[in-house]
């Protein structure tokens, strides 16, 4: 990611003292100079100073997220810099060559989860005091899951949105169910009592101080990761063969599955990655309304433990996370943008980490 040696706009002052206790001020000061914030999201709010509203607190979130994947998914800090740097087309909407970042997703377990709750539940006890409901439910048959987009009701166009997807363990093949409960069935609850604490208050106010939406984001950053052990590779291996998806969180937890930019016009920007070098899916999934078009770049590969029937351990490479793009259009029924999502794109895109 780009270098950034100026001190964040005093816009941004909320944000960037929400993050740095997290992830340092120098890459505070990055972050917020390569995602395309708006103006909004920036200015004083009215509860006074040391305080934040809850979509600031939502967009802090975000921009963790956001440099937490480009960490661990190489090609994506690539694009990154090659966007801030201006290889490719402009950036539409985002100053500079900012990246407009639309949405983050994320895959979960609706089945036995320890002490995690099941499923989407999980996310969406700390993502509602943030001001996230749901606004769209996803069938996603082929894959056994369901998808539901979380989207920040005060500003739902600014702060990107969280497609959430869960995979219903009770309707695989009993091997796969035993699997299943198997790795999952221990999970740990990364929310504690302080962070309880801080989003009661965040819901009854709306607003928080910084303090405890540092508490709040602390909390909620460990949830973005395995809550379960080392899995088995037998029971690994087993679950593989029912459900790639459920593989997956195997090994990566609730990591962000991907990240997703807003572009203009995604086929000709996919166009410009091919010739670029970048390994992208062969097609651009297309919305049954039109006004929705995905790809994204195929899944980095990573190497994750096993264990072992002997109790050791050993290091497979697996389809690690990934990025995406989007283009929307203008909802002529509304007159704002088209903020949903397809089944079908949706289906399309997660077979970028089914790679073996």
């Amino acid at each position: 990611m780009a270098s950034a040696s100026r001190s964040p706009a005093e816009s941004l002052r909320t944000i960037h003292e929400l993050l740095s206790p997290l992830v340092g001020r120098e890459r505070a000061l990055q972050v917020l100079s390569t995602l395309s914030i708006a103006p909004e999201l920036g200015r004083a709010f009215a509860g006074g100073t040391g305080r934040a509203s809850r979509a600031q607190v939502a967009m802090a979130l975000n921009a963790a997220l956001f440099l937490d994947l480009l960490e661990r998914v190489p090609t994506a800090a690539r694009y990154v810099e090659d966007m801030r740097g201006g290889a490719f087309g402009p950036a539409g909407e985002a100053p500079e060559g900012a990246i407009v970042f639309d949405h983050g997703a994320l895959r979960t377990i609706d089945g036995p989860t320890g002490a995690l709750p099941r499923g989407h539940e999980a996310f969406l006890r700390f993502l509602a005091p943030l001001g996230y409901e749901v606004r769209g439910l996803y069938p996603l048959p082929a894959l056994t899951m369901t998808g539901r987009a979380l989207v920040q009701a005060d500003l739902p166009e600014a702060v990107p949105q969280f497609f959430v997807s869960e995979l219903h363990v009770d309707q695989l093949a009993p091997a796969a169910q035993a699997a299943a409960e198997a790795i999952f069935g221990s999970s740990t609850d990364p929310l504690g009592e302080p962070e309880r604490r801080a989003l009661d208050a965040i819901a009854r106010e709306g607003d928080c101080t910084v303090e405890d939406g540092v508490t709040i984001l602390r909390g909620a950053l460990r949830a973005f990761d395995r809550q379960h052990p080392v899995p088995a590779l037998d029971d690994y291996q087993a679950l593989l063969a029912h459900s790639k998806e459920g593989a997956w969180i195997a090994t990566e937890g609730n990591a962000f599955n991907h990240a997703t930019t807003r572009v203009p016009d995604v086929v000709s920007h996919a166009e410009e990655l091919k010739a670029a070098g970048y390994p992208l899916k062969p097609s651009v999934e297309i919305s049954r309304n039109g006004r929705v078009r995905q790809t994204a770049i195929l899944a980095d590969k990573v190497a994750r433990p096993f264990r072992l029937a002997d109790g050791s351990e050993t290091m497979l490479e697996v389809p690690g996370s990934f990025y995406e793009f989007i283009s929307r259009d203008v909802d002529p029924g509304t007159g704002t943008l088209d903020l949903t999502f397809d089944s079908g794109n949706a289906t399309g895109i997660f077979a970028v980490t089914r790679g073996a």
